[in-house]
Formats: C-alpha cells, structure tokens, sequence
C-alpha cells in the first residue's frame, strides 16, 4: 500500500514538473513550426504547378528560347527533386538544399519572364496574362508563408534557449532549429514583377 502511496505522489510530482517545465509549450511551438512549413511547401508546390502551363504558352510565341526554356524546367524537376520531410527541419544542410532549388526556380522563372518582354503578342495572350496574375499571387503567398514559417522558429528557437524551458529541451531532445535563409533577403522578400503593362 505505502509502495503505491509513494508511486501515485511520484507521478503527481512528475506531472506537476511537466505542467511548470515548458513541456507543452515546446510541444505546441514545434507543432506551429510544422503547420507553418506545410503552408510554405503549398505555396511552392502551386507555383511549381503553374510552370509547365507558363512554359507552355511562352513555348508557343517564342519556342527558339529554348536554353531559357529548358533551364525553367530543369529548375522545376530540381525543386521536385528535393526531397521535403519534417526531418529537414531540423537538418541546416538539407534545408539550404531546398532553399537552393527554390531560388533556382525563382531565378529561372525570372529570366523567363524577361524574355517573354520581347513578345508583345506573348503580352497581349489572356492565358499568359492569368498564368502572370497566378504566378504574382503565389510569390506573395509564399512570402506570407516563410515569414510566418521564421516567426514559427523565432518563437520556438526562444523557448529551447529560455529558462527553465531549455533544461526540460534538453531532457526531451528538443533543440533548436534552423530558420529559412537566403543570400540576399532583401531580394527575396520582392515578389518578381510579372506586369508587363497590362
């Protein structure tokens, strides 16, 4: 009897440390940062959905800018290529290899669209106009998306490195987690301008 006397008060003692300690707390900031991560990879999921029709319709005006052609579709089979779990979270490597291939994708979708400047018909397309509009949207969605995806990891990246919080961390394993970066954040919060005087 004073043997499960002695258990019951243990485990009401550990669930009090557990409920102070910042258990849930670290358990619902990394869940945040899967939420807001799986909102990042939708938005570059749509817009790697709308390469194949924007290449498309520029292929049908201007089919002899095939190296620029064909460098947006590279970089869109890269980005596919890259392989996105909840791991890469926790992996700097693996995410700046994601990171790599979005900015390939945007450069090349970039370059794309400055080509298509020398086609006034191009311009004039209604498809190609929707597929501008489309394309607009999902560079600022996804600019929404990271920056709510870097808040997601500045609050949880607090909470490890807070005390009492970052001893309960590092009792359960949670560490901190590398945050979405790029070279020139200045350029990448841009979306790229797709209106060419509508």
């Amino acid at each position: 009897m004073r043997h499960r006397l002695r258990l019951v008060w243990a485990c009401s003692m550990v669930l009090v440390f557990l409920s102070g300690c910042g258990y849930n707390t670290l358990q619902g900031a990394d869940e945040e940062i899967k939420s807001t991560w799986a909102e990042v990879l939708n938005q570059y999921q749509r817009r790697a959905d709308l390469v194949p029709n924007l290449v498309s319709v520029v292929k049908g005006y201007a089919s002899h800018e095939k190296e620029v052609l064909v460098g947006v579709t590279e970089a869109r089979s890269r980005v596919g290529s890259v392989t996105v779990t909840p791991e890469v979270l926790n992996d700097p490597q693996a995410l700046a290899r994601f990171q790599q291939a979005q900015g390939a994708l945007s450069s090349a979708l970039s370059r794309l669209l400055v080509v298509a400047e020398n086609y006034p018909q191009l311009k004039a397309d209604g498809s190609f106009r929707d597929l501008q509009t489309q394309l607009e949207g999902t560079e600022n969605r996804i600019t929404v998306a990271r920056r709510r995806y870097i808040e997601a990891v500045k609050g949880y990246n607090v909470t490890v490195r807070s005390f009492p919080s970052n001893l309960t961390a590092r009792l359960f394993g949670f560490s901190v987690k590398p945050s979405f970066t790029v070279e020139n954040e200045a350029e990448v919060s841009k979306a790229p301008k797709v209106d060419f005087g509508k």
